[in-house]
């Protein structure tokens, strides 16, 4: 018997009666035509035994019907490869396989919204004391012998810096979860997304909350290097207690991100740009940017969530209080 044979044979566990009227909804109908399935043979999951649609891509994907009123599995929210290639004209695409990279990263992030319940946090941070020190502390870098400054602190090495101090203070939102015990880290252990071709990793800066703006940035220039050159270790990339995702400089104003396990937070920073702000009563310029925080719900609740957001604003706003 073939494969999509015995797939078939799976899911006709209760076939309908010859002759008797089948119970399909039009998309499941031609979508079992599409892939030569007989619809007849099909158990359906929808009201009153209607086939729908993710019966017809469960017998595809070999997988069990799902019961009525039941949320779908994966392998029914998945629409094969075999359905999804026929929606093209042939010649119209390329394939490009998977690398191992592009594979772990989507099963990691299937899984984390699959088992992470997510929920966002979202602030406006006002940056211009911040660009306005960050530029004080860049001019004073000495010069090497080749006449380049001996390092150049970015935007987002403050961020990873106000993020580890941040969980310093708020150290109920450094943990991670796990079915029988919360850990509570000691470090803050700061991930950084990083794209690389193929894909993106994200190496990890140790101890952030101890490290200077200076040693952060050139920490994180070795590391974005050699993450590039695929050449890092895995304990620079593994583990670590929060993350921080920067689309910032691609013009994105804000966004959400996936918590990456064993990870209880992550921050993605959007642009710094000019809005209209109310000072003293009156309007007033400023650098807005936003930023939101993603939150594993079993590890953090909301009043922690806002309390360590509201923390890293106070930092990131007032950023002298960071060199104390």
């Amino acid at each position: 018997m073939g494969t999509l044979a015995m797939n078939v044979a799976a899911h006709a566990s209760n076939p309908a009666p010859e002759g008797a009227r089948i119970l399909a909804s039009p998309l499941a109908r031609r979508l079992a035509k599409e892939s030569g399935l007989d619809v007849s043979a099909l158990t359906g999951s929808g009201p009153h035994g209607r086939i729908i649609e993710r019966d017809v891509k469960a017998a595809l994907a070999g997988g069990r019907p799902a019961a009525a009123g039941a949320a779908p599995s994966e392998a029914s929210v998945a629409m094969p490869d075999a359905v999804v290639r026929q929606l093209f004209a042939p010649g119209s695409f390329i394939e490009v396989q998977h690398d191992s990279m592009r594979k772990a990263i989507a099963r990691r992030m299937t899984d984390s919204v699959r088992t992470i319940p997510h929920f966002a946090l979202q602030s406006d941070c006002d940056v211009d004391a911040l660009l306005h020190l960050r530029e004080d502390y860049n001019s004073a870098a000495p010069l090497r012998a080749d006449g380049e400054p001996e390092w150049k602190v970015s935007v987002n090495d403050i961020i990873v810096k106000a993020m580890a101090l941040a969980l310093q203070r708020v150290p109920d939102a450094n943990v991670t979860f796990t079915q029988s015990a919360m850990l509570k880290h000691k470090a803050s252990d700061v991930g950084v997304a990083v794209s690389i071709p193929g894909g993106l990793v994200t190496p990890i800066i140790r101890n952030a909350e101890t490290k200077s703006f200076r040693e952060i940035a050139i920490e994180m220039k070795d590391l974005a290097r050699r993450a590039r050159e695929r050449k890092l270790k895995p304990n620079e990339y593994e583990g670590g207690t929060t993350a921080v995702s920067n689309l910032g400089m691609f013009g994105v104003k804000n966004f959400s991100a996936v918590i990456n396990p064993p990870h209880a937070t992550i921050l993605a920073v959007g642009a710094g740009e000019k809005r209209i702000v109310a000072r003293n009563g009156a309007p007033a310029v400023a650098t807005i940017m936003s930023v939101t925080l993603s939150v594993d719900h079993r590890a953090v609740d909301g009043a922690l969530g806002a309390a360590l957001l509201a923390e890293f604003k106070r930092l990131i706003e007032h950023p002298g209080a960071m060199l104390a």
